[in-house]
């Protein structure tokens, strides 16, 4: 069941710590950059330009989505994980749902995988054919993993911090 007030306190209560705040701006633009570079809607020279072309605008969305999701669900697992230190399997499993999470983000962008994989001859051409093909549908699959790792970090927030929402509302 999906309880809007129940995220919004947990998004409230990792994110009133300035530390946290700090940390996903950098996290998020550390994504974005890269991302929006290798995908070339940012370009650095002659001058600094972000363009999206309008035939490429939900692809550029999708990769705002993915380093939005994963600022969040990043910040969630560390946030986490300082609370939970004394229990090492709820750390654990809160550290295996970051990792999920940045892994999903990270291989979100087939134009990455492009100059890693063409190092490896005629299987790196297979593979950067592969991900030029599926680039859209890897980017919605990892949004699909990044979904599914925040809505098990505000249960397992919810459920580990004995936190009473509801006395925190107006």
């Amino acid at each position: 069941m999906f309880d809007l007030n129940l995220h919004k306190q947990t998004l409230r209560l990792v994110f009133s710590k300035p530390r946290y705040s700090i940390l996903g701006s950098i996290i998020f633009t550390a994504m974005f950059i890269p991302l929006s570079y290798i995908a070339e809607y940012l370009f650095f020279q002659p001058k600094l330009i972000l363009y999206v072309a309008e035939y490429s605008a939900f692809g550029f969305s999708l990769i705002v989505i993915v380093s939005i999701l994963t600022a969040i669900v990043l910040c969630m697992g560390i946030y986490r994980i300082q609370i939970l230190k004394s229990s090492k399997k709820k750390i654990s499993s809160g550290f295996i749902g970051s990792i999920i999470g940045a892994s999903a983000g990270a291989c979100s962008c087939g134009s990455i995988g492009f100059a890693v994989i063409s190092v490896f001859g005629a299987v790196g051409g297979a593979a950067t054919s592969f991900l030029a093909n599926y680039e859209i549908p890897l980017r919605l699959l990892s949004i699909a993993i990044l979904v599914g790792t925040y809505f098990y970090m505000v249960r397992g927030l919810n459920a580990e911090c004995k936190i009473n929402f509801n006395q925190n509302q107006n």
